[in-house]
Protein backbone atom coordinates (compact mmCIF):
# COMPACT_ATOMS: atom_id res chain seq x y z
CA UNK A 1 0.00 0.00 0.00
CA UNK A 2 1.35 3.41 -0.91
CA UNK A 3 0.32 5.78 1.84
CA UNK A 4 1.61 8.69 -0.27
CA UNK A 5 -1.68 8.48 -2.16
CA UNK A 6 -3.03 10.79 0.55
CA UNK A 7 -0.26 13.29 -0.18
CA UNK A 8 -1.04 13.96 -3.81
CA UNK A 9 1.52 11.71 -5.57
CA UNK A 10 -1.34 9.84 -7.25
CA UNK A 11 -5.11 9.56 -6.83
CA UNK A 12 -6.28 7.21 -4.12
CA UNK A 13 -6.63 3.75 -5.64
CA UNK A 14 -9.97 2.33 -4.52
CA UNK A 15 -11.35 -1.15 -5.00
CA UNK A 16 -15.14 -1.07 -4.67
CA UNK A 17 -16.37 -4.57 -3.84
CA UNK A 18 -20.01 -5.39 -4.51
CA UNK A 19 -22.35 -8.14 -5.59
CA UNK A 20 -24.50 -5.88 -7.78
CA UNK A 21 -23.30 -3.56 -10.50
CA UNK A 22 -24.93 -2.41 -13.74
CA UNK A 23 -26.53 -3.92 -15.64
CA UNK A 24 -27.14 -6.59 -12.97
CA UNK A 25 -28.99 -4.68 -10.25
CA UNK A 26 -31.91 -5.99 -8.24
CA UNK A 27 -32.12 -3.81 -5.12
CA UNK A 28 -31.32 -0.55 -3.39
CA UNK A 29 -27.74 -1.51 -2.54
CA UNK A 30 -27.02 -1.98 -6.23
CA UNK A 31 -28.48 1.43 -7.06
CA UNK A 32 -26.35 2.95 -4.28
CA UNK A 33 -23.12 1.41 -5.57
CA UNK A 34 -23.81 2.37 -9.18
CA UNK A 35 -24.53 6.01 -8.36
CA UNK A 36 -21.79 6.39 -5.76
CA UNK A 37 -19.16 4.90 -8.07
CA UNK A 38 -20.04 7.41 -10.80
CA UNK A 39 -19.18 10.30 -8.47
CA UNK A 40 -16.19 8.59 -6.82
CA UNK A 41 -14.55 8.21 -10.22
CA UNK A 42 -14.24 12.00 -10.30
CA UNK A 43 -12.27 11.92 -7.03
CA UNK A 44 -10.30 8.65 -7.07
CA UNK A 45 -8.73 5.98 -9.23
CA UNK A 46 -11.68 3.64 -8.87
CA UNK A 47 -11.89 -0.03 -9.84
CA UNK A 48 -14.99 -2.14 -9.25
CA UNK A 49 -15.13 -5.88 -8.55
CA UNK A 50 -18.57 -7.41 -8.78
CA UNK A 51 -20.46 -10.66 -9.35
CA UNK A 52 -21.87 -11.91 -12.63
CA UNK A 53 -21.09 -11.83 -16.32
CA UNK A 54 -18.35 -9.81 -18.06
CA UNK A 55 -18.76 -6.03 -18.19
CA UNK A 56 -17.69 -3.78 -21.04
CA UNK A 57 -16.16 -1.16 -18.74
CA UNK A 58 -12.42 -1.86 -18.39
CA UNK A 59 -12.54 -0.50 -14.82
CA UNK A 60 -15.03 -3.19 -13.79
CA UNK A 61 -14.05 -6.82 -13.20
CA UNK A 62 -16.84 -9.36 -12.82
CA UNK A 63 -16.42 -12.74 -11.15
CA UNK A 64 -18.57 -15.80 -11.81
CA UNK A 65 -19.59 -17.99 -8.90
CA UNK A 66 -17.58 -21.21 -8.68
CA UNK A 67 -19.26 -24.51 -9.47
CA UNK A 68 -19.37 -26.34 -6.15
CA UNK A 69 -22.07 -28.78 -7.17
CA UNK A 70 -25.84 -28.51 -7.11
CA UNK A 71 -26.07 -29.30 -3.40
CA UNK A 72 -23.67 -26.59 -2.24
CA UNK A 73 -25.18 -23.80 -0.16
CA UNK A 74 -25.25 -20.53 -2.17
CA UNK A 75 -23.37 -18.77 0.63
CA UNK A 76 -20.32 -20.95 -0.10
CA UNK A 77 -20.35 -19.90 -3.74
CA UNK A 78 -20.45 -16.29 -2.56
CA UNK A 79 -17.32 -16.87 -0.50
CA UNK A 80 -15.64 -18.38 -3.55
CA UNK A 81 -16.20 -15.12 -5.43
CA UNK A 82 -14.85 -13.19 -2.44
CA UNK A 83 -11.54 -15.04 -2.60
CA UNK A 84 -11.08 -13.98 -6.23
CA UNK A 85 -12.02 -10.41 -5.37
CA UNK A 86 -9.48 -10.24 -2.55
CA UNK A 87 -6.73 -11.48 -4.86
CA UNK A 88 -7.51 -8.60 -7.23
CA UNK A 89 -6.94 -5.93 -4.56
CA UNK A 90 -3.14 -6.05 -4.39
CA UNK A 91 -2.77 -2.59 -5.98
CA UNK A 92 -5.37 -0.85 -3.80
CA UNK A 93 -4.84 1.95 -1.28
CA UNK A 94 -8.25 1.25 0.24
CA UNK A 95 -10.97 -1.37 -0.23
CA UNK A 96 -14.66 -0.60 0.22
CA UNK A 97 -17.18 -3.44 0.49
CA UNK A 98 -20.96 -3.31 0.25
CA UNK A 99 -23.24 -5.94 1.88
CA UNK A 100 -22.19 -9.28 3.32
CA UNK A 101 -21.90 -10.62 -0.23
CA UNK A 102 -18.61 -8.71 -0.57
CA UNK A 103 -17.60 -8.14 3.06
CA UNK A 104 -15.38 -11.22 3.18
CA UNK A 105 -13.40 -9.95 0.19
CA UNK A 106 -12.79 -6.67 1.97
CA UNK A 107 -11.69 -8.36 5.16
CA UNK A 108 -9.36 -10.74 3.33
CA UNK A 109 -7.83 -7.87 1.35
CA UNK A 110 -7.39 -5.85 4.53
CA UNK A 111 -5.36 -8.64 6.14
CA UNK A 112 -3.56 -9.85 3.02
CA UNK A 113 -2.58 -6.50 1.52
CA UNK A 114 -2.44 -4.30 4.62
CA UNK A 115 -4.96 -1.75 3.37
CA UNK A 116 -7.87 -0.05 5.14
CA UNK A 117 -11.24 -1.74 4.77
CA UNK A 118 -14.31 0.50 4.66
CA UNK A 119 -17.70 -1.18 5.03
CA UNK A 120 -21.01 0.36 3.98
CA UNK A 121 -23.94 -1.22 5.80
CA UNK A 122 -27.17 -1.25 3.82
CA UNK A 123 -28.88 -3.63 6.26
CA UNK A 124 -27.91 -5.92 9.13
CA UNK A 125 -28.19 -9.70 8.95
CA UNK A 126 -29.30 -10.13 12.60
CA UNK A 127 -32.25 -7.82 11.83
CA UNK A 128 -33.37 -9.94 8.88
CA UNK A 129 -34.05 -13.34 10.47
CA UNK A 130 -36.52 -14.26 7.73
CA UNK A 131 -33.48 -14.84 5.51
CA UNK A 132 -33.08 -18.20 7.21
CA UNK A 133 -36.02 -19.27 5.01
CA UNK A 134 -34.02 -18.30 1.95
CA UNK A 135 -30.48 -19.38 2.85
CA UNK A 136 -30.83 -22.11 5.47
CA UNK A 137 -27.42 -22.59 7.09
CA UNK A 138 -26.10 -19.95 4.75
CA UNK A 139 -27.83 -17.34 6.90
CA UNK A 140 -25.61 -18.25 9.82
CA UNK A 141 -22.64 -17.99 7.49
CA UNK A 142 -23.71 -14.60 6.11
CA UNK A 143 -24.15 -13.35 9.67
CA UNK A 144 -20.65 -14.56 10.58
CA UNK A 145 -19.14 -12.81 7.55
CA UNK A 146 -20.91 -9.55 8.34
CA UNK A 147 -19.91 -9.57 12.01
CA UNK A 148 -16.28 -10.35 11.25
CA UNK A 149 -16.05 -7.60 8.65
CA UNK A 150 -17.82 -4.88 10.59
CA UNK A 151 -15.96 -5.49 13.85
CA UNK A 152 -12.58 -5.31 12.09
CA UNK A 153 -13.34 -2.52 9.61
CA UNK A 154 -11.29 0.67 9.72
CA UNK A 155 -14.48 2.64 9.19
CA UNK A 156 -18.16 1.78 8.93
CA UNK A 157 -20.62 3.80 6.87
CA UNK A 158 -24.30 3.74 7.81
CA UNK A 159 -26.88 4.93 5.29
CA UNK A 160 -28.95 6.66 7.98
CA UNK A 161 -28.76 7.72 11.62
CA UNK A 162 -31.25 4.98 12.48
CA UNK A 163 -28.93 2.49 10.79
CA UNK A 164 -26.01 3.82 12.84
CA UNK A 165 -28.02 3.25 16.03
CA UNK A 166 -28.76 -0.32 14.91
CA UNK A 167 -25.09 -1.00 14.18
CA UNK A 168 -23.99 0.20 17.61
CA UNK A 169 -26.75 -1.83 19.26
CA UNK A 170 -26.20 -5.08 17.35
CA UNK A 171 -22.40 -4.82 17.33
CA UNK A 172 -21.41 -3.20 20.65
CA UNK A 173 -17.71 -3.96 20.02
CA UNK A 174 -17.70 -1.35 17.24
CA UNK A 175 -16.60 2.00 18.63
CA UNK A 176 -19.01 4.88 17.90
CA UNK A 177 -16.17 6.93 16.43
CA UNK A 178 -15.75 4.40 13.63
CA UNK A 179 -19.36 4.65 12.41
CA UNK A 180 -20.19 7.49 10.02
CA UNK A 181 -23.53 8.42 8.45
CA UNK A 182 -23.63 9.02 4.69
CA UNK A 183 -27.18 9.07 3.42
CA UNK A 184 -28.14 7.43 0.16
CA UNK A 185 -28.48 9.93 -2.63
CA UNK A 186 -30.60 10.43 -5.70
CA UNK A 187 -29.80 11.58 -9.23
CA UNK A 188 -32.56 14.12 -9.72
CA UNK A 189 -31.54 14.53 -13.34
CA UNK A 190 -32.52 10.91 -14.00
CA UNK A 191 -35.27 10.60 -11.42
CA UNK A 192 -37.56 13.48 -12.36
CA UNK A 193 -41.19 13.97 -13.34
CA UNK A 194 -41.93 12.22 -16.63
CA UNK A 195 -45.51 12.52 -17.88
CA UNK A 196 -45.07 10.09 -20.73
CA UNK A 197 -47.68 7.33 -20.82
CA UNK A 198 -45.85 4.49 -22.58
CA UNK A 199 -45.40 2.53 -19.35
CA UNK A 200 -49.08 2.87 -18.46
CA UNK A 201 -50.09 1.66 -21.89
CA UNK A 202 -47.61 -1.23 -21.80
CA UNK A 203 -48.94 -2.57 -18.51
CA UNK A 204 -52.63 -1.84 -19.01
CA UNK A 205 -52.90 0.86 -16.33
CA UNK A 206 -55.88 3.21 -16.61
CA UNK A 207 -54.64 6.85 -16.61
CA UNK A 208 -58.12 7.97 -15.60
CA UNK A 209 -58.01 6.23 -12.21
CA UNK A 210 -55.72 7.24 -9.32
CA UNK A 211 -52.70 4.96 -8.96
CA UNK A 212 -51.38 3.63 -5.66
CA UNK A 213 -47.88 2.33 -6.42
CA UNK A 214 -45.56 -0.16 -4.71
CA UNK A 215 -42.04 -0.93 -5.92
CA UNK A 216 -39.93 -3.49 -4.10
CA UNK A 217 -38.69 -7.02 -3.74
CA UNK A 218 -41.05 -9.77 -2.61
CA UNK A 219 -39.60 -10.28 0.83
CA UNK A 220 -40.82 -10.06 4.43
CA UNK A 221 -38.74 -6.93 4.85
CA UNK A 222 -40.77 -4.89 2.36
CA UNK A 223 -44.13 -5.47 4.07
CA UNK A 224 -46.01 -6.27 0.84
CA UNK A 225 -48.30 -8.67 2.68
CA UNK A 226 -49.55 -5.84 4.89
CA UNK A 227 -50.12 -3.54 1.91
CA UNK A 228 -52.18 -6.23 0.20
CA UNK A 229 -54.29 -6.58 3.32
CA UNK A 230 -54.67 -2.79 3.50
CA UNK A 231 -55.73 -2.67 -0.15
CA UNK A 232 -59.11 -4.23 0.60
CA UNK A 233 -59.99 -0.92 2.30
CA UNK A 234 -58.61 1.46 -0.34
CA UNK A 235 -60.95 3.85 -2.16
CA UNK A 236 -62.95 1.98 -4.81
CA UNK A 237 -61.73 4.10 -7.71
CA UNK A 238 -58.04 3.54 -6.93
CA UNK A 239 -55.77 1.18 -8.83
CA UNK A 240 -53.06 -0.75 -6.99
CA UNK A 241 -49.95 -1.23 -9.12
CA UNK A 242 -47.41 -3.65 -7.70
CA UNK A 243 -43.92 -3.61 -9.20
CA UNK A 244 -42.50 -6.79 -7.70
CA UNK A 245 -38.84 -7.73 -7.70
CA UNK A 246 -37.44 -11.19 -7.23
CA UNK A 247 -39.06 -13.24 -4.41
CA UNK A 248 -36.78 -14.39 -1.61
CA UNK A 249 -38.24 -17.88 -1.53
CA UNK A 250 -40.79 -20.02 -3.40
CA UNK A 251 -42.93 -19.93 -0.25
CA UNK A 252 -43.22 -16.15 -0.11
CA UNK A 253 -43.76 -16.06 -3.87
CA UNK A 254 -46.70 -18.45 -3.48
CA UNK A 255 -48.11 -16.55 -0.51
CA UNK A 256 -47.92 -13.23 -2.37
CA UNK A 257 -49.52 -14.67 -5.50
CA UNK A 258 -52.39 -16.01 -3.40
CA UNK A 259 -52.98 -12.64 -1.74
CA UNK A 260 -52.90 -10.80 -5.07
CA UNK A 261 -55.40 -13.28 -6.52
CA UNK A 262 -57.71 -12.88 -3.52
CA UNK A 263 -57.52 -9.08 -3.76
CA UNK A 264 -58.19 -9.17 -7.51
CA UNK A 265 -61.41 -11.10 -6.88
CA UNK A 266 -62.53 -8.39 -4.45
CA UNK A 267 -61.68 -5.28 -6.45
CA UNK A 268 -60.72 -4.15 -9.94
CA UNK A 269 -57.56 -2.34 -10.94
CA UNK A 270 -54.96 -4.63 -9.36
CA UNK A 271 -51.92 -4.71 -11.65
CA UNK A 272 -48.84 -6.80 -10.93
CA UNK A 273 -45.58 -6.20 -12.81
CA UNK A 274 -42.78 -8.69 -12.18
CA UNK A 275 -39.07 -7.99 -12.59
CA UNK A 276 -36.86 -4.91 -12.54
CA UNK A 277 -38.26 -1.94 -14.44
CA UNK A 278 -36.19 0.13 -16.85
CA UNK A 279 -35.52 3.71 -15.74
CA UNK A 280 -38.06 5.32 -18.07
CA UNK A 281 -40.90 3.00 -17.06
CA UNK A 282 -40.12 3.43 -13.36
CA UNK A 283 -40.00 7.19 -13.74
CA UNK A 284 -43.32 7.31 -15.58
CA UNK A 285 -45.08 5.08 -13.07
CA UNK A 286 -43.74 7.11 -10.15
CA UNK A 287 -44.79 10.35 -11.81
CA UNK A 288 -48.33 9.20 -12.59
CA UNK A 289 -48.90 7.66 -9.14
CA UNK A 290 -51.25 9.57 -6.88
CA UNK A 291 -49.50 7.97 -3.91
CA UNK A 292 -46.37 5.89 -3.54
CA UNK A 293 -46.52 3.36 -0.69
CA UNK A 294 -43.55 1.93 1.22
CA UNK A 295 -44.93 -0.50 3.84
CA UNK A 296 -41.50 -1.80 4.88
CA UNK A 297 -40.97 -3.49 8.22
CA UNK A 298 -37.21 -2.98 8.02
CA UNK A 299 -35.65 -0.22 5.96
CA UNK A 300 -32.30 1.34 6.87
CA UNK A 301 -33.14 4.19 4.50
CA UNK A 302 -35.03 3.28 1.32
CA UNK A 303 -33.81 4.78 -1.95
CA UNK A 304 -37.16 4.08 -3.59
CA UNK A 305 -38.81 6.73 -1.40
CA UNK A 306 -36.29 9.25 -2.68
CA UNK A 307 -37.02 8.15 -6.25
CA UNK A 308 -40.73 8.76 -5.71
CA UNK A 309 -40.10 12.15 -4.13
CA UNK A 310 -37.77 13.15 -6.97
CA UNK A 311 -40.61 12.38 -9.40
CA UNK A 312 -42.90 14.72 -7.47
CA UNK A 313 -45.06 12.05 -5.81
CA UNK A 314 -46.39 12.02 -2.25
CA UNK A 315 -45.23 9.07 -0.14
CA UNK A 316 -47.00 6.99 2.48
CA UNK A 317 -44.42 4.98 4.40
CA UNK A 318 -43.84 3.11 7.61
CA UNK A 319 -42.30 5.16 10.41
CA UNK A 320 -39.44 2.74 10.90
CA UNK A 321 -35.67 2.62 10.40
CA UNK A 322 -34.24 5.47 8.35
CA UNK A 323 -37.48 6.27 6.52
CA UNK A 324 -38.34 9.28 8.76
CA UNK A 325 -34.98 10.80 7.77
CA UNK A 326 -36.16 10.80 4.16
CA UNK A 327 -39.93 11.32 4.26
CA UNK A 328 -40.90 14.46 6.16
CA UNK A 329 -44.19 13.59 7.84
CA UNK A 330 -46.95 15.98 6.86
CA UNK A 331 -44.66 17.75 4.38
CA UNK A 332 -43.58 15.27 1.69
CA UNK A 333 -45.93 12.49 2.71
CA UNK A 334 -47.43 10.63 5.64
CA UNK A 335 -45.66 8.29 8.05
CA UNK A 336 -47.63 5.35 9.42
CA UNK A 337 -46.77 4.43 13.03
CA UNK A 338 -45.94 0.84 13.84
CA UNK A 339 -45.22 -1.12 17.01
CA UNK A 340 -42.94 -4.04 16.21
CA UNK A 341 -41.68 -7.24 17.73
CA UNK A 342 -38.22 -6.83 19.22
CA UNK A 343 -36.99 -10.22 18.01
CA UNK A 344 -35.35 -8.78 14.90
CA UNK A 345 -38.23 -9.72 12.59
CA UNK A 346 -39.94 -6.31 12.64
CA UNK A 347 -43.34 -8.05 12.72
CA UNK A 348 -46.15 -5.64 13.67
CA UNK A 349 -47.53 -6.31 17.14
CA UNK A 350 -50.98 -5.52 15.74
CA UNK A 351 -50.96 -6.41 12.01
CA UNK A 352 -54.63 -5.49 11.50
CA UNK A 353 -54.12 -2.02 12.94
CA UNK A 354 -51.01 -1.49 10.83
CA UNK A 355 -52.88 -2.45 7.67
CA UNK A 356 -55.81 -0.25 8.67
CA UNK A 357 -53.51 2.71 9.32
CA UNK A 358 -51.80 2.19 5.96
CA UNK A 359 -55.15 2.25 4.20
CA UNK A 360 -56.29 5.34 6.09
CA UNK A 361 -53.13 7.29 5.18
CA UNK A 362 -53.39 6.37 1.49
CA UNK A 363 -57.10 7.15 1.40
CA UNK A 364 -56.48 10.55 3.00
CA UNK A 365 -54.23 11.54 0.09
CA UNK A 366 -56.51 9.98 -2.51
CA UNK A 367 -59.39 12.05 -1.13
CA UNK A 368 -57.34 15.27 -1.23
CA UNK A 369 -55.43 15.42 -4.56
CA UNK A 370 -54.35 19.01 -3.89
CA UNK A 371 -52.63 17.95 -0.67
CA UNK A 372 -50.97 15.05 -2.46
CA UNK A 373 -49.69 17.36 -5.21
CA UNK A 374 -48.36 19.85 -2.65
CA UNK A 375 -46.53 17.07 -0.81
CA UNK A 376 -45.18 15.74 -4.09
CA UNK A 377 -43.76 19.14 -5.01
CA UNK A 378 -42.17 19.46 -1.56
CA UNK A 379 -40.68 15.99 -1.96
CA UNK A 380 -39.00 17.00 -5.22
CA UNK A 381 -37.42 20.01 -3.51
CA UNK A 382 -36.26 17.93 -0.53
CA UNK A 383 -34.73 15.23 -2.73
CA UNK A 384 -32.88 17.81 -4.82
CA UNK A 385 -31.60 19.95 -1.94
CA UNK A 386 -30.61 17.29 0.59
CA UNK A 387 -29.81 14.00 -1.08
CA UNK A 388 -27.29 14.46 -3.88
CA UNK A 389 -24.75 11.77 -4.76
CA UNK A 390 -21.99 14.35 -5.19
CA UNK A 391 -22.24 15.28 -1.51
CA UNK A 392 -22.30 11.60 -0.52
CA UNK A 393 -19.18 10.83 -2.58
CA UNK A 394 -17.24 13.70 -1.03
CA UNK A 395 -18.05 12.44 2.45
CA UNK A 396 -16.95 8.92 1.52
CA UNK A 397 -13.74 10.31 0.00
CA UNK A 398 -12.94 12.05 3.29
CA UNK A 399 -13.45 8.74 5.12
CA UNK A 400 -10.96 7.12 2.72
CA UNK A 401 -8.40 9.85 3.40
CA UNK A 402 -8.74 9.57 7.15
CA UNK A 403 -8.47 5.77 7.06
CA UNK A 404 -5.24 5.95 5.04
CA UNK A 405 -3.78 8.59 7.37
CA UNK A 406 -4.51 6.32 10.35
CA UNK A 407 -2.38 3.47 9.01
CA UNK A 408 0.98 2.91 10.74
CA UNK A 409 3.72 4.61 8.70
Amino acid sequence: MNAQSDQGSHPIRVRLLTREFPPEIYGGAGVHVAELSRELRKLTDLRVNCFGGPRQDSAVTAHAEPDLGDDANPALRTLGVNVEMAAACADADVVHSHTWYANAAGRLAQVLHGVPHIVTMHSLEPLRPWKAEQLGGGYALSSLVERTAIESADAVIAVSHAMRDDILSVYPQVGPGRVHVVHNGIDTGVQRPDHGTQALERYGIDPGRPIVLFVGRVTRQKGLKHLLEAAFALADDAQLVLCCGQPDTPEIAEETAGLVEELSRARSGVVRIDGMLDQVSLRQLLTHAAVFVCPSLYEPMGIVNLEAMACGTAVVATATGGIPEVVADGVTGLLVPIEQEQDGSGTPLDPKRFASDLAAAVNRLLADPDLARTMGAAGRVRATDRFGWEQAARRVFTIYQNAIRSLPQ
